[in-house]
C-alpha cells in the first residue's frame, strides 16, 4: 500500500474525485448511512480547504483506505454532529488535539467484507499513516467518533487510548468518542 496525504489541493484532482468517489461507495452504499450528498460522492461541511486527506492506494493504483484530519480549533464532526459522546463534557478546542473522521479501509479490488477490515493489516496501517501526517501537523492526541469496533483494534494493536464518554446507539449504530494518544 502507498499513502498520500494533504489539504485537496495538493492532491490531483483525479485523486480528489476518486477519494469522494470511494468515500461515497464505503459510507453511502456499503454501510447505508443516510447522508445529504451529491450522487456518487460523499463530502460534508467538513470538507474545506484546510481539511488534511490520507489516501491509501493498493497495487493497482485504486484507493483502498481513506481518513480525514481536522484541528479541533476550528469545527469538527464530533463537536457539531455527536456532542452527546462526550457525556457532557466539553469539545476540545486545542492546536495539538485533531479530529480522526472517515477512516475507512476497504479495498474493493479484493472483495474482502467489511468486518474483516477493521482488523486488517491495511486498517492499521492506514490508522499508522494518519498519525504520522496528524503529528507531522503538531498534534499530540487524536479525537474520534467511532464504531465500537475500533477499540478492539486499537487494543489489540497496542495503542494508547482511552473512551471519552460511554458509548451510545446513534442512527442503529454503537458509537463512542475516543481519544488516541500519539506521543
Amino acid at each position: 500500500m502507498d499513502f498520500i496525504d494533504g489539504v485537496a489541493e495538493q492532491l490531483s484532482a483525479t485523486t480528489f474525485q476518486h477519494l469522494n468517489h470511494y468515500r461515497h461507495q464505503v459510507f453511502v452504499e456499503m454501510l447505508g448511512w443516510e447522508l445529504d450528498t451529491p450522487e456518487g460522492i460523499e463530502q460534508d461541511q467538513f470538507d474545506h480547504q484546510d481539511t488534511i486527506y490520507v489516501v491509501a492506494k493498493n497495487q493497482h493504483d485504486h484507493i483502498c483506505g481513506c481518513a480525514r484530519l481536522l484541528p479541533t480549533t476550528q469545527p469538527y464532526l464530533l463537536e457539531e454532529v455527536f456532542p452527546e459522546l462526550l457525556n457532557g463534557l466539553a469539545c476540545p478546542k486545542q492546536a495539538d488535539i485533531w479530529e480522526l473522521s472517515r477512516f475507512a479501509a476497504v479495498d474493493f479490488d479484493n472483495h474482502q467484507e467489511a468486518p474483516t477490515q477493521l482488523m486488517s493489516k491495511q486498517a492499521l496501517s492506514l490508522l499508522n499513516a494518519s498519525i504520522t501526517c496528524a503529528k507531522k501537523h503538531g498534534a499530540k492526541r487524536l479525537i474520534s467518533v467511532s464504531p465500537l469496533g475500533i477499540e478492539r483494534m486499537l487494543r489489540h494493536a497496542g495503542f494508547r487510548h482511552h473512551r471519552a464518554g460511554p458509548p451510545k446507539i446513534i442512527n442503529g449504530y454503537a458509537l463512542f468518542a475516543c481519544y488516541i494518544d500519539l506521543m
